[in-house]
């Protein structure tokens, strides 16, 4: 106690000692380390120089950044303290501020330094910064949601350091202009000073043609090289484009589609073969004189043993099998010498061998979506039917999944046999039965006859109706009846049998689903063709009839749709797109039964942007 009360005079001395020496620092900057940004932003406010405070902040915000503490560094970033510096700190702060901003993904930030930038805003670096210093402001603008303006910054990058790589430049400039919609392209083009950046814009103005398939945008891409011989993509193209001209332009010629033709799965192997060849025959882009199919029955023998027998042909590319046995078969091998198109999946735990693709009608993919419907509805709680067995077990696993992902909730999940009392089911799942037996309990707690109207739980938001159109026309007044008329259902496509039939579907008005376009479509060339000469092609063989015509479709592709990002086909059973392990995914379409007919519904995000390579078949 003593020692502090007689050293009190001599602080009190030195603090007013600084202060009347003009409001020099407590401290010397350049040896103070400040452990958080109000610590920082103290110290530098107490400095005499304000160049000397803003120089600090700008040391302190890079040492968070080199931690990863970006929050910390967005602190001081924004501080007014650094608001009218010279223009040296200025270019200082706007760089480090979008290193921070996309670090942080903040659109907000970056829209207000986009703000103050310009494509040739990068130049007024240092050469060795230049580089950096234009890649963040690209970053910053896409961020920005200017993604124009990015790739603009890179092309005048292109043209003035010689430092930086080609490659990685143009990958990166064709990212940018991908996503950006033909008429902002146009208008960009249209407007547009320089050989460099008049190529990039025809290049993906050229790519924008509307129907233009893979195949045709391989051409398109080679056409444009010979346009303009001298432009630095034409001599190095972007990885995306490079591939898509090389992988359009080489395809199977030697195909063996193997799928069953007796026995049980007869019905569907031949929809499957019909799909494929009608696919085949209306595609121009083949070389008939080069294209040789040969279709194989599975149904007589081992197809490890088939396989065995055409690895040592001349095959390149095997589509099939359709069992789900036989395709598992595939799965011990560790490489296969011929690919294969396998027209099924293998369970989640399988382990996929190299040169295995995997495409079929799954009902994981429908699961999915119903569940990123209710997401974009903002539909969060759900009550769900779905029927009992194998099937049923994996449409609940891929539901339950991407709802967890996305953050929803299945109040309950009522599993059923379409044998069940559907009545007792529904009165469960809508809380009518426990309503009930509350009801009771008071009546025997308090000894009298209640009067009482059972009420159905209300914290539910939605319906997920899984069933057969038999069973969902039984299921759907059912919900009326019990007080959830008012609630909004959402099926997979199992709920519909592909043609319409008004006087049965009214039962199951106002019911969502998704289906596929070959079956939702209000036009389709091959559908209507198929039709005028092929049995096979409605109901749930016509689905499957869609599927083989996609298989002929992929069959050309599957390299390109592995090794191109963002690579997607719109085919008959949806838009399809490939994971990095060899699994076709589809998007459908989205219909609601309006007078007992469906009636196609716009995709809840409308799609502005026409992202690249695409084909329409």
């Amino acid at each position: 106690m003593t020692n502090r009360f007689r050293h009190s005079p001599i602080l009190t001395l030195i603090t007013l000692v600084l202060f009347y020496l003009g409001g020099c620092a407590t401290v010397n900057l350049d040896e103070h380390i400040a452990q958080s940004p109000e610590q920082a932003l103290s110290l530098a406010s107490d400095e005499r120089d304000p160049v000397v405070g803003q120089r600090y902040l700008l040391r302190v915000a890079s040492r968070f950044q080199d931690q990863g503490r970006h929050e910390d560094a967005r602190v001081i970033l924004q501080a007014p303290a650094l608001e009218n510096a010279p223009e040296d700190i200025a270019r200082q702060r706007l760089l480090l501020s979008m290193a921070s901003a996309s670090e942080l993904q903040d659109g907000q930030w970056a829209e207000q330094l986009a703000t103050d930038s310009t494509p040739e805003s990068f130049l007024s670096y240092p050469a060795e910064l230049m580089s950096r210093a234009a890649m963040l402001q690209a970053r910053t603008y896409e961020l920005a949601g200017q993604p124009l303006d990015g790739a603009l910054t890179l092309i005048l990058l292109s043209q003035t350091d010689s430092s930086t790589s080609p490659q990685e430049v143009h990958n990166r400039i064709w990212q940018l202009l991908k996503p950006i919609n033909r008429s902002t392209l146009q208008s960009a083009s249209n407007n547009a000073l320089g050989f460099e950046v008049q190529g990039w814009l025809e290049l993906a103005l050229r790519l924008r043609t509307k129907g233009a398939s893979l195949d045709d945008q391989g051409r398109l891409i080679r056409q444009w090289q010979n346009n303009w011989p001298g432009h630095p993509a034409a001599q190095v193209l972007p990885m995306d484009l490079a591939l898509l001209a090389e992988l359009a332009a080489s395809r199977p010629e030697k195909l063996a589609l193997a799928v069953p033709l007796q026995g049980a799965l007869a019905s569907a192997g031949k929809a499957i073969r019909d799909g494929f060849l009608a696919a085949y025959y209306q595609d121009e882009t083949t070389d008939r004189s080069k294209t040789d199919i040969r279709v194989i029955d599975t149904s007589t023998g081992s197809f490890s043993e088939l396989y065995e027998e055409l690895s040592n042909s001349d095959i390149d590319l095997i589509v099939g099998p359709l069992d789900k046995e036989a395709l598992s078969q595939l799965a011990n091998m560790n490489t296969l010498p011929i690919p294969a198109l396998g027209l099924n999946y293998l369970g989640p735990d399988a382990r996929i061998p190299d040169g295995l693709y995997q495409f079929g009608l799954s009902a994981e993919d429908e699961a999915r979506q119903i569940a990123d419907r209710l997401d974009a509805e903002n539909i969060e709680q759900v009550l769900v039917l779905i029927p009992h067995g194998e099937w049923g077990d994996r449409v609940e696993a891929a539901l339950r999944a991407r709802m967890d992902q996305l953050g929803l909730r299945a109040l309950d999940i009522e599993r059923f046999f379409p044998e069940d009392n559907l009545r007792s089911v529904t009165a469960d799942l809508l809380g009518i039965t426990a309503s009930r037996q509350r009801a009771i309990q008071v009546e025997r707690t308090i000894g009298l006859n209640v009067e009482f109207e059972p009420r159905r739980r209300q914290d539910a938001e939605g319906i997920v109706l899984v069933a057969a159109p038999t069973v969902a026309r039984q299921f759907k007044p059912l919900f009326a009846f019990y007080y959830g008329g008012d609630l909004p259902v959402y099926s997979p496509s199992i709920v519909y049998e592909g043609t319409p039939n008004p006087g049965r579907d009214r039962d199951i008005d106002r019911v969502f689903f998704t289906d596929i376009p070959w079956v939702l479509a209000e036009t389709n060339s091959l559908r209507e063709e198929s039709r005028q000469y092929l049995s096979g092609t409605t109901g749930q063989l016509g689905r499957l009839f869609a599927m083989g015509a996609d298989a002929w479709q992929l069959s050309k592709r599957l390299p390109l749709l592995r090794q191109v990002e963002d690579a997607a086909i719109e085919g008959q059973t949806g838009i399809l797109t490939m994971d990095p392990d060899g699994s076709i995914h589809r998007e459908q379409r989205w219909a609601q039964f309006q007078g007992g007919t469906p009636k196609l519904l716009s995709p809840t995000v409308p799609r502005e942007s026409e992202p690249a390579p695409t084909a329409n078949n």
